[in-house]
């Protein structure tokens, strides 16, 4: 039995669903921890991001150990802490809060979640060309991950233009100019893509549909999903049915969890374990 314990917890929207809870307490429970993970959800609590303040402070006061910080409050939250690791101030969004000797950190998770996933589930595919539908916070992390991967033209498209603009500027200025671009034409761009990568909650339980028409899609496309309720959306039901490759939206959601989990506690975890876990919450 360690004498670790661990109070942690997630703000998002609408996350009654999350299987972040039980992944963190299960592999608490396998290394011997007290580890407690709380649910904050805006939704139940009829609040939005402008909480965030008041949340923060409530959950200093508390004592908690750290937070997961979901959709929509990534970018909120970076105004109200005092420091940021590297990962998060390159990304522009944070998804994880400890506190460390009285300061306020942001991390970034999702972009090494995306990634192991990424190397895992498609490690061989090809890269020239690749479609990013969204430009949020889970957004700007995946692209990071896309292009450390070795993907060489990145088209963001967003239902607003100005926000894969900037997102395309930031990974132009870490990555080399022509890298990632605002996408205008989503039928041209698709024709010519390797790859396609959902980061919208499109699809999701509470949104359901598609990010892009079924029309566009093709035998030879990889596809990419980070929405992971259901494990099954329909792009990837779609693009599973034309014999595309597809990885779901588990790998991210758990090796993000595998980092904040070490984060949080300072122990390092089973990440086979707990990937293992996750498929057994989706059976």
């Amino acid at each position: 039995m360690s004498n670790i314990t661990v109070l942690a917890g997630l703000i998002g929207a609408g996350i009654q669903a999350s299987r972040t809870p039980a992944l963190h307490e299960r592999e608490g429970d396998a290394q011997g921890m007290r580890y407690l993970y709380r649910l904050i959800d805006l939704d139940a609590l009829q609040l939005d991001s402008g909480a965030l303040p008041d949340l923060l402070s409530a959950a200093e006061r508390m004592n908690f150990t750290g937070l997961n910080i979901t959709f929509p409050c990534k970018q909120a939250i970076i105004p109200l802490l005092d420091e940021l690791s590297p990962e998060a101030r390159g990304i522009g969004a944070v998804n994880t809060v400890v506190w460390k000797n009285g300061k306020r950190i942001g991390h970034n998770t999702d972009c090494l979640g995306f990634a192991e996933g990424f190397r895992r589930g498609l490690g061989d595919v090809s890269r020239r060309r690749v479609v990013q539908m969204g430009a949020g916070g889970a957004g700007a992390a995946v692209a990071h991950a896309l292009l450390a991967e070795g993907v060489q033209t990145l088209s963001i498209f967003d239902v607003e233009v100005s926000r894969a603009e900037a997102l395309a500027n930031n990974l132009n200025q870490h990555f080399g100019a022509g890298r990632a671009r605002a996408g205008h034409d989503l039928t041209s761009a698709m024709a010519e893509a390797d790859g396609l990568v959902n980061t919208t909650p499109m699809g999701m339980a509470k949104l359901p549909g598609m990010p892009v028409p079924v029309e566009l899609l093709r035998g030879e496309l990889w596809v990419a999903e980070i929405v992971y309720f259901p494990l099954e959306t329909e792009l990837l039901r779609n693009a599973r049915a034309l014999g595309c490759r597809t990885l779901d939206g588990g790998n991210m959601a758990v090796f993000q969890a595998v980092k904040a989990f070490e984060l949080f506690s300072g122990v390092a975890p089973n990440a086979q374990r707990m990937l293992e876990h996750f498929q057994s919450m989706n059976h």
